[in-house]
């Protein structure tokens, strides 16, 4: 998927994912800090598609708060399919309702996404890097153990279209 609707964190917390990624580079993992365009922000996905057309997304939002200032914790490490390395957020009730309200109007407008992001699918998350070397991960692990909990605040949303390093702000 290269495209995605992006929940922000507030700068103290971004900051410190971004140090996380720093200190897995150091230590020879790959991060989304330099990933492609160089432009991506620590972030949660609410959703993921081959192609969102922003228009379409906020017209479908209509009134509904993209970027709630939901508090979120991430407090636990995971790891996907490919060696995947991500920061997981506590899923708070309050942070899966508005990921199932943002779903119910992506729906609703007939814009796809991928079943992964579906609610009853989702496993929220902040990715550090799309693939970790397996001879780097025992050391990945602890720099991201090393940081934890990372307490945020989200303040900002957009539909981000990473393969051609395009943002539109919700």
């Amino acid at each position: 998927m290269v495209a995605a609707l992006e929940l922000y964190l507030d700068p103290v917390a971004t900051q410190r994912v971004r140090n996380v990624w720093d200190a897995l580079e150091a230590a020879g993992v790959p991060t989304l800090r330099d990933l492609t365009h160089r432009k991506h922000r620590p972030h949660l996905s609410l959703t993921g598609a081959d192609r969102l057309d922003a228009d379409a997304v906020v017209a479908a939002l209509g009134g509904l708060t993209a970027a709630p200032p939901l508090r979120v914790s991430l407090d636990y490490i995971g790891q996907f399919l490919g060696r995947v390395l991500w920061l997981g957020p506590v899923p708070t009730p309050e942070l899966l309702a508005h990921h199932a309200a943002v779903h119910e109007r992506l729906t609703a407008a007939g814009i796809e996404t991928s079943e992964l992001y579906r609610p009853g699918r989702w496993v929220p998350h902040c990715t550090l890097s799309m693939r970790v070397p397996l001879a780097r991960l025992t050391e990945a692990l602890r720099l991201c153990l090393d940081v934890l909990p990372i307490e945020a605040t989200i303040t900002g949303a957009a539909v981000a279209d990473h393969a051609r390093g395009l943002y539109t702000p919700l």
